[in-house]
């Protein structure tokens, strides 16, 4: 019984044993290329690998065969470190000085036994070739020798990666087409792929060894790193370039812009408001910029009061009436003649006019009810408004046939526009008189919901209904429309919409009578998500973007809400007609859009997640830029909308005194 125990216990003791010399060898192998490796890779392909993990890809490796003669940077390897999904290696190792010198001298010498052989045989381009190469080979000799340059060795080797044989197919393709345009011959390492993906591994072990001679200069063409300078000869000091240290100047009217229009998106606080108000006020001061802004939040009041323009409120309360019906006429070229002449658009305007009624008439439920039908009873009662005052498309029409003397001189005063508050009137009119049944539903239904916005029925909204109770000033360097008293979910967008129209008609048009002057011009939409969910002005804030750089305007769209206009396709005009395009920090939800809609880097994209309030990428045309804004002491005292920082401000004046 003792001996069946004492060999129980050995035998454990020998599994023990064995146990522990398996783990220890498992250990061993559980090298980092096997921690970070995938589940299992396929390399019996002869030209291509089958990374087997959660998804199946597929690699194909490439060494670069042949150079140009000359390098150019920083066009030599673009598309290999930016051609999709690739990955690039490269492999530089020095060669040392009396290695070069041989290797150079020996290089002279068969040369010169070609040269003499051609000049026997009266090869007289082959002889000038072999001569200009010998004369390059005894230059960098000497200059190597005289401690000015250097001979490096550099093997060049890139992965591409797809999820469909098509793909990798299609893309090799490509990419030897792009590659051959600055003269660089690729292969596929053939029967060599395993090697040459495995070369291409943070591993420092180069397995094909396919060598190419550079000297230092044309090895400073290899690397990738690059500084991108955006910015003009001419503008406003806008900040500083972060990479470089220099400033960048901005002209927002540059010849070398397709449109003036731009876009500014970001997260709440990361200085959107901060930014568009530096931009105001130094364009306005050092280009006699007037702009023009549609103040959603209030925050735009100070810098009228401090650029000496105009601030008006539009609230509930206030007297300001804007007219939704003013009309302006505009200068056109005759498409026969190619001369100007002064119009009326009275068709467009029906069509503005009509498509915020619509607005209107669907308003905060966006109701169902108004459909192609409402529109039409909308549109034929706007015309018939212009029509009864006997405005058409001759300037002339605006005013009264009556004279007016004031002093030595005869004016002709200009007519009282049609009203929200007529144009209801007329609508009662036709509804009475009315013996259509399929428009019967439409008349009574405007009847009741477009009341709230007629004054004489005391409407919450009446603020549109009236004569407009003053006119854009010629030369203000700022006016302000403040709407931040209007109630945000409904009457903010409305008010927008509809004083877009108004600031088309009273300061848009206004810069195509007088193009000698060439007056420069600048509307400003802040917070524009608002109006996104409502198609109609959605629809004219794209016509707005198009047409604005005929009249020498930028349209400047801000806005904090990115993923609304990436999910909206009928805003896609406004992003497309805007050349400079700035992102200041942006929320993680965010960056995913608008890295896809703008071909974003990694490296943008995160430096946009991470960035400090007022740092940005400036995109102007197709050149980008880090940029850092920084208003001077004296502008932070009204570009600045932090309370905690106002107050300490205001506590330092006061201690100051």
């Amino acid at each position: 019984m003792w001996n069946k125990k004492k060999i129980r216990e050995q035998e454990e003791a020998e599994r023990k044993k064995l146990n522990n010399a398996e783990e220890s060898q498992i250990l061993k192998r559980k090298t980092i290329k096997e921690l970070i490796a995938p589940s299992g890779i396929d390399a019996s392909k002869i030209d291509h690998l089958e990374i087997i993990s959660n998804v199946k890809r597929y690699a194909r490796s490439f060494f670069v065969s042949t150079l140009p003669r000359m390098c150019t940077f920083p066009e030599l390897f673009r598309d290999l470190y930016f051609f999709g999904d690739i990955n690039t290696s490269i492999y530089i190792t020095p060669v040392p000085e009396s290695r070069s010198q041989n290797e150079l001298n020996k290089t002279i010498n068969e040369l010169e036994t070609e040269r003499i052989v051609a000049a026997d045989r009266g090869r007289i381009n082959r002889e000038s070739t072999l001569a200009q190469k010998r004369f390059e080979a005894e230059q960098l000799r000497d200059e190597i020798a005289a401690g000015f340059n250097k001979m490096y060795e550099a093997s060049v080797i890139a992965t591409l990666f797809t999820y469909n044989m098509d793909d990798l197919e299609r893309l090799t393709k490509l990419l030897a087409t792009e590659m051959s345009k600055s003269l660089v011959g690729i292969r596929s390492a053939w029967a060599m792929q395993e090697e040459a993906f495995q070369s291409n591994l943070p591993f420092l072990n180069d397995k094909i060894k396919k060598n190419h001679d550079f000297d230092s200069r044309s090895m400073g063409t290899v690397f990738p790193f690059t500084t991108s300078e955006v910015g003009h000869s001419t503008g406003i000091p806008l900040g500083f370039n972060k990479q470089t240290g220099t400033p960048i100047l901005f002209d927002n009217f540059h010849p070398s812009l397709t449109n003036y229009n731009m876009v500014i998106f970001a997260k709440s606080g990361a200085g959107k408001s901060v930014t568009m108000k530096t931009l105001i006020s130094r364009s306005s001061v050092l280009m006699g910029i007037e702009s023009l802004a549609l103040d959603a939040e209030g925050e735009y009041t100070i810098v009228a009061e401090s650029l000496g323009g105009i601030n008006v409120v539009l609230s509930p309360n206030s007297k300001t009436v804007i007219n939704l019906f003013d009309i302006e006429p505009e200068n056109v070229k005759d498409e026969i003649t190619g001369r100007e002449r002064t119009v009326v658009n009275v068709e467009n305007k029906v069509e503005d006019v009509t498509q915020a009624l619509i607005t209107m008439a669907k308003g905060s439920t966006r109701s169902d009810e108004v459909n192609e039908i409402t529109k039409q009873v909308i549109a034929e009662s706007v015309s018939e408004e212009y029509a009864s005052l006997g405005i058409t498309s001759d300037p002339k029409s605006l005013y009264k046939k009556s004279t007016v003397q004031r002093g030595d001189k005869l004016y002709r005063e200009k007519k009282e526009m049609p009203t929200i508050g007529s144009w209801y009137k007329r609508i009662e009119r036709k509804a009475e008189q009315n013996t259509n049944k399929d428009y019967s539903f439409h008349y009574s239904y405007l009847l009741k919901v477009m009341k709230q916005y007629i004054r004489e029925y005391n409407g919450q909204m009446a603020y549109f209904d009236g004569q407009s109770t003053f006119e854009l000033l010629d030369g203000s360097p700022f006016i302000n429309l403040d709407i931040s008293q209007l109630e945000e979910r409904f009457a903010r967008p409305l008010a927008q919409q509809i004083l877009l129209s108004w600031i088309w008609e009273k300061f848009v048009k206004k810069n195509s009578e007088d193009r000698g002057k060439a007056r420069m011009k600048r509307v400003i939409v802040d917070e524009a998500w608002m109006l996104l969910p409502y198609p109609e002005a959605v629809d004219f804030l794209n016509t707005m973007a198009r047409r604005a750089r005929k009249r020498n305007v930028s349209l400047a769209i801000i806005s904090q809400r990115f993923q609304d206009f990436y999910e909206n396709s009928e805003v896609q005009a406004v992003l497309t007609s805007s050349d400079t395009k700035l992102f200041l920090a942006q929320d993680k939800s965010e960056i995913q859009y608008i890295k896809e809609v703008f071909k974003l880097s990694d490296g943008e994209a995160n430096f946009l997640i991470t960035c400090l309030k007022g740092e940005g990428l400036l995109k102007v045309g197709s050149d980008t830029a880090i940029l850092q804004i920084v208003p001077t002491a004296k502008e932070f005292e009204f570009v600045d909308t932090n309370l905690n920082s106002i107050v300490k401000r205001n506590q330092m004046k006061n201690n100051q005194v």
